[in-house]
């Protein structure tokens, strides 16, 4: 079996923690450290790794500055409980990026949202 970590820079491992467990109706917890956290579904898997900007000397991780956060990044996510998770988006935002809809391509739900570090986040029904 293969697995993908996506891993992502944030200004505020801790905070954003909580923002992604709150959006994907997870239990609240901490993360594993102040500059870097792993958000996990139920069964362990890893859905998003955070990683503070500039520690640890990665090179694409050293600071926003260098890019826009997100451009080239879809965050995407599928979740078993769309209208739960459009109710605690909108808690999460003032305003949604894109209302829900109805994906032409898929024939699925979807929502979108700015993440606290401007990530692009879709949330899409898992039907």
């Amino acid at each position: 079996m293969k697995r993908t970590w996506t891993i992502i820079g944030v200004a505020d491992v801790p905070h954003s923690f909580r923002w992604y467990l709150e959006l994907l109706g997870l239990p609240m917890a901490e993360p594993a450290h102040d500059y870097f956290g792993q958000v996990l579904d139920a069964d362990g898997t890893v859905l998003l790794c955070l990683h503070r900007w500039g520690d640890h000397e990665h090179p694409t991780l050293s600071t926003p500055e260098r890019a826009e956060p997100g451009n080239g990044l879809l965050l995407f996510f599928r979740v078993d409980d769309f209208h739960e998770a459009l109710a605690r988006a909108r808690n999460l935002v003032d305003r949604l990026a894109e209302e829900p809809q109805t994906n032409p391509a898929t024939g699925t739900l979807e929502f979108a949202l700015r993440d606290p570090d401007g990530y692009y986040v879709m949330v899409s029904a898992l039907d």
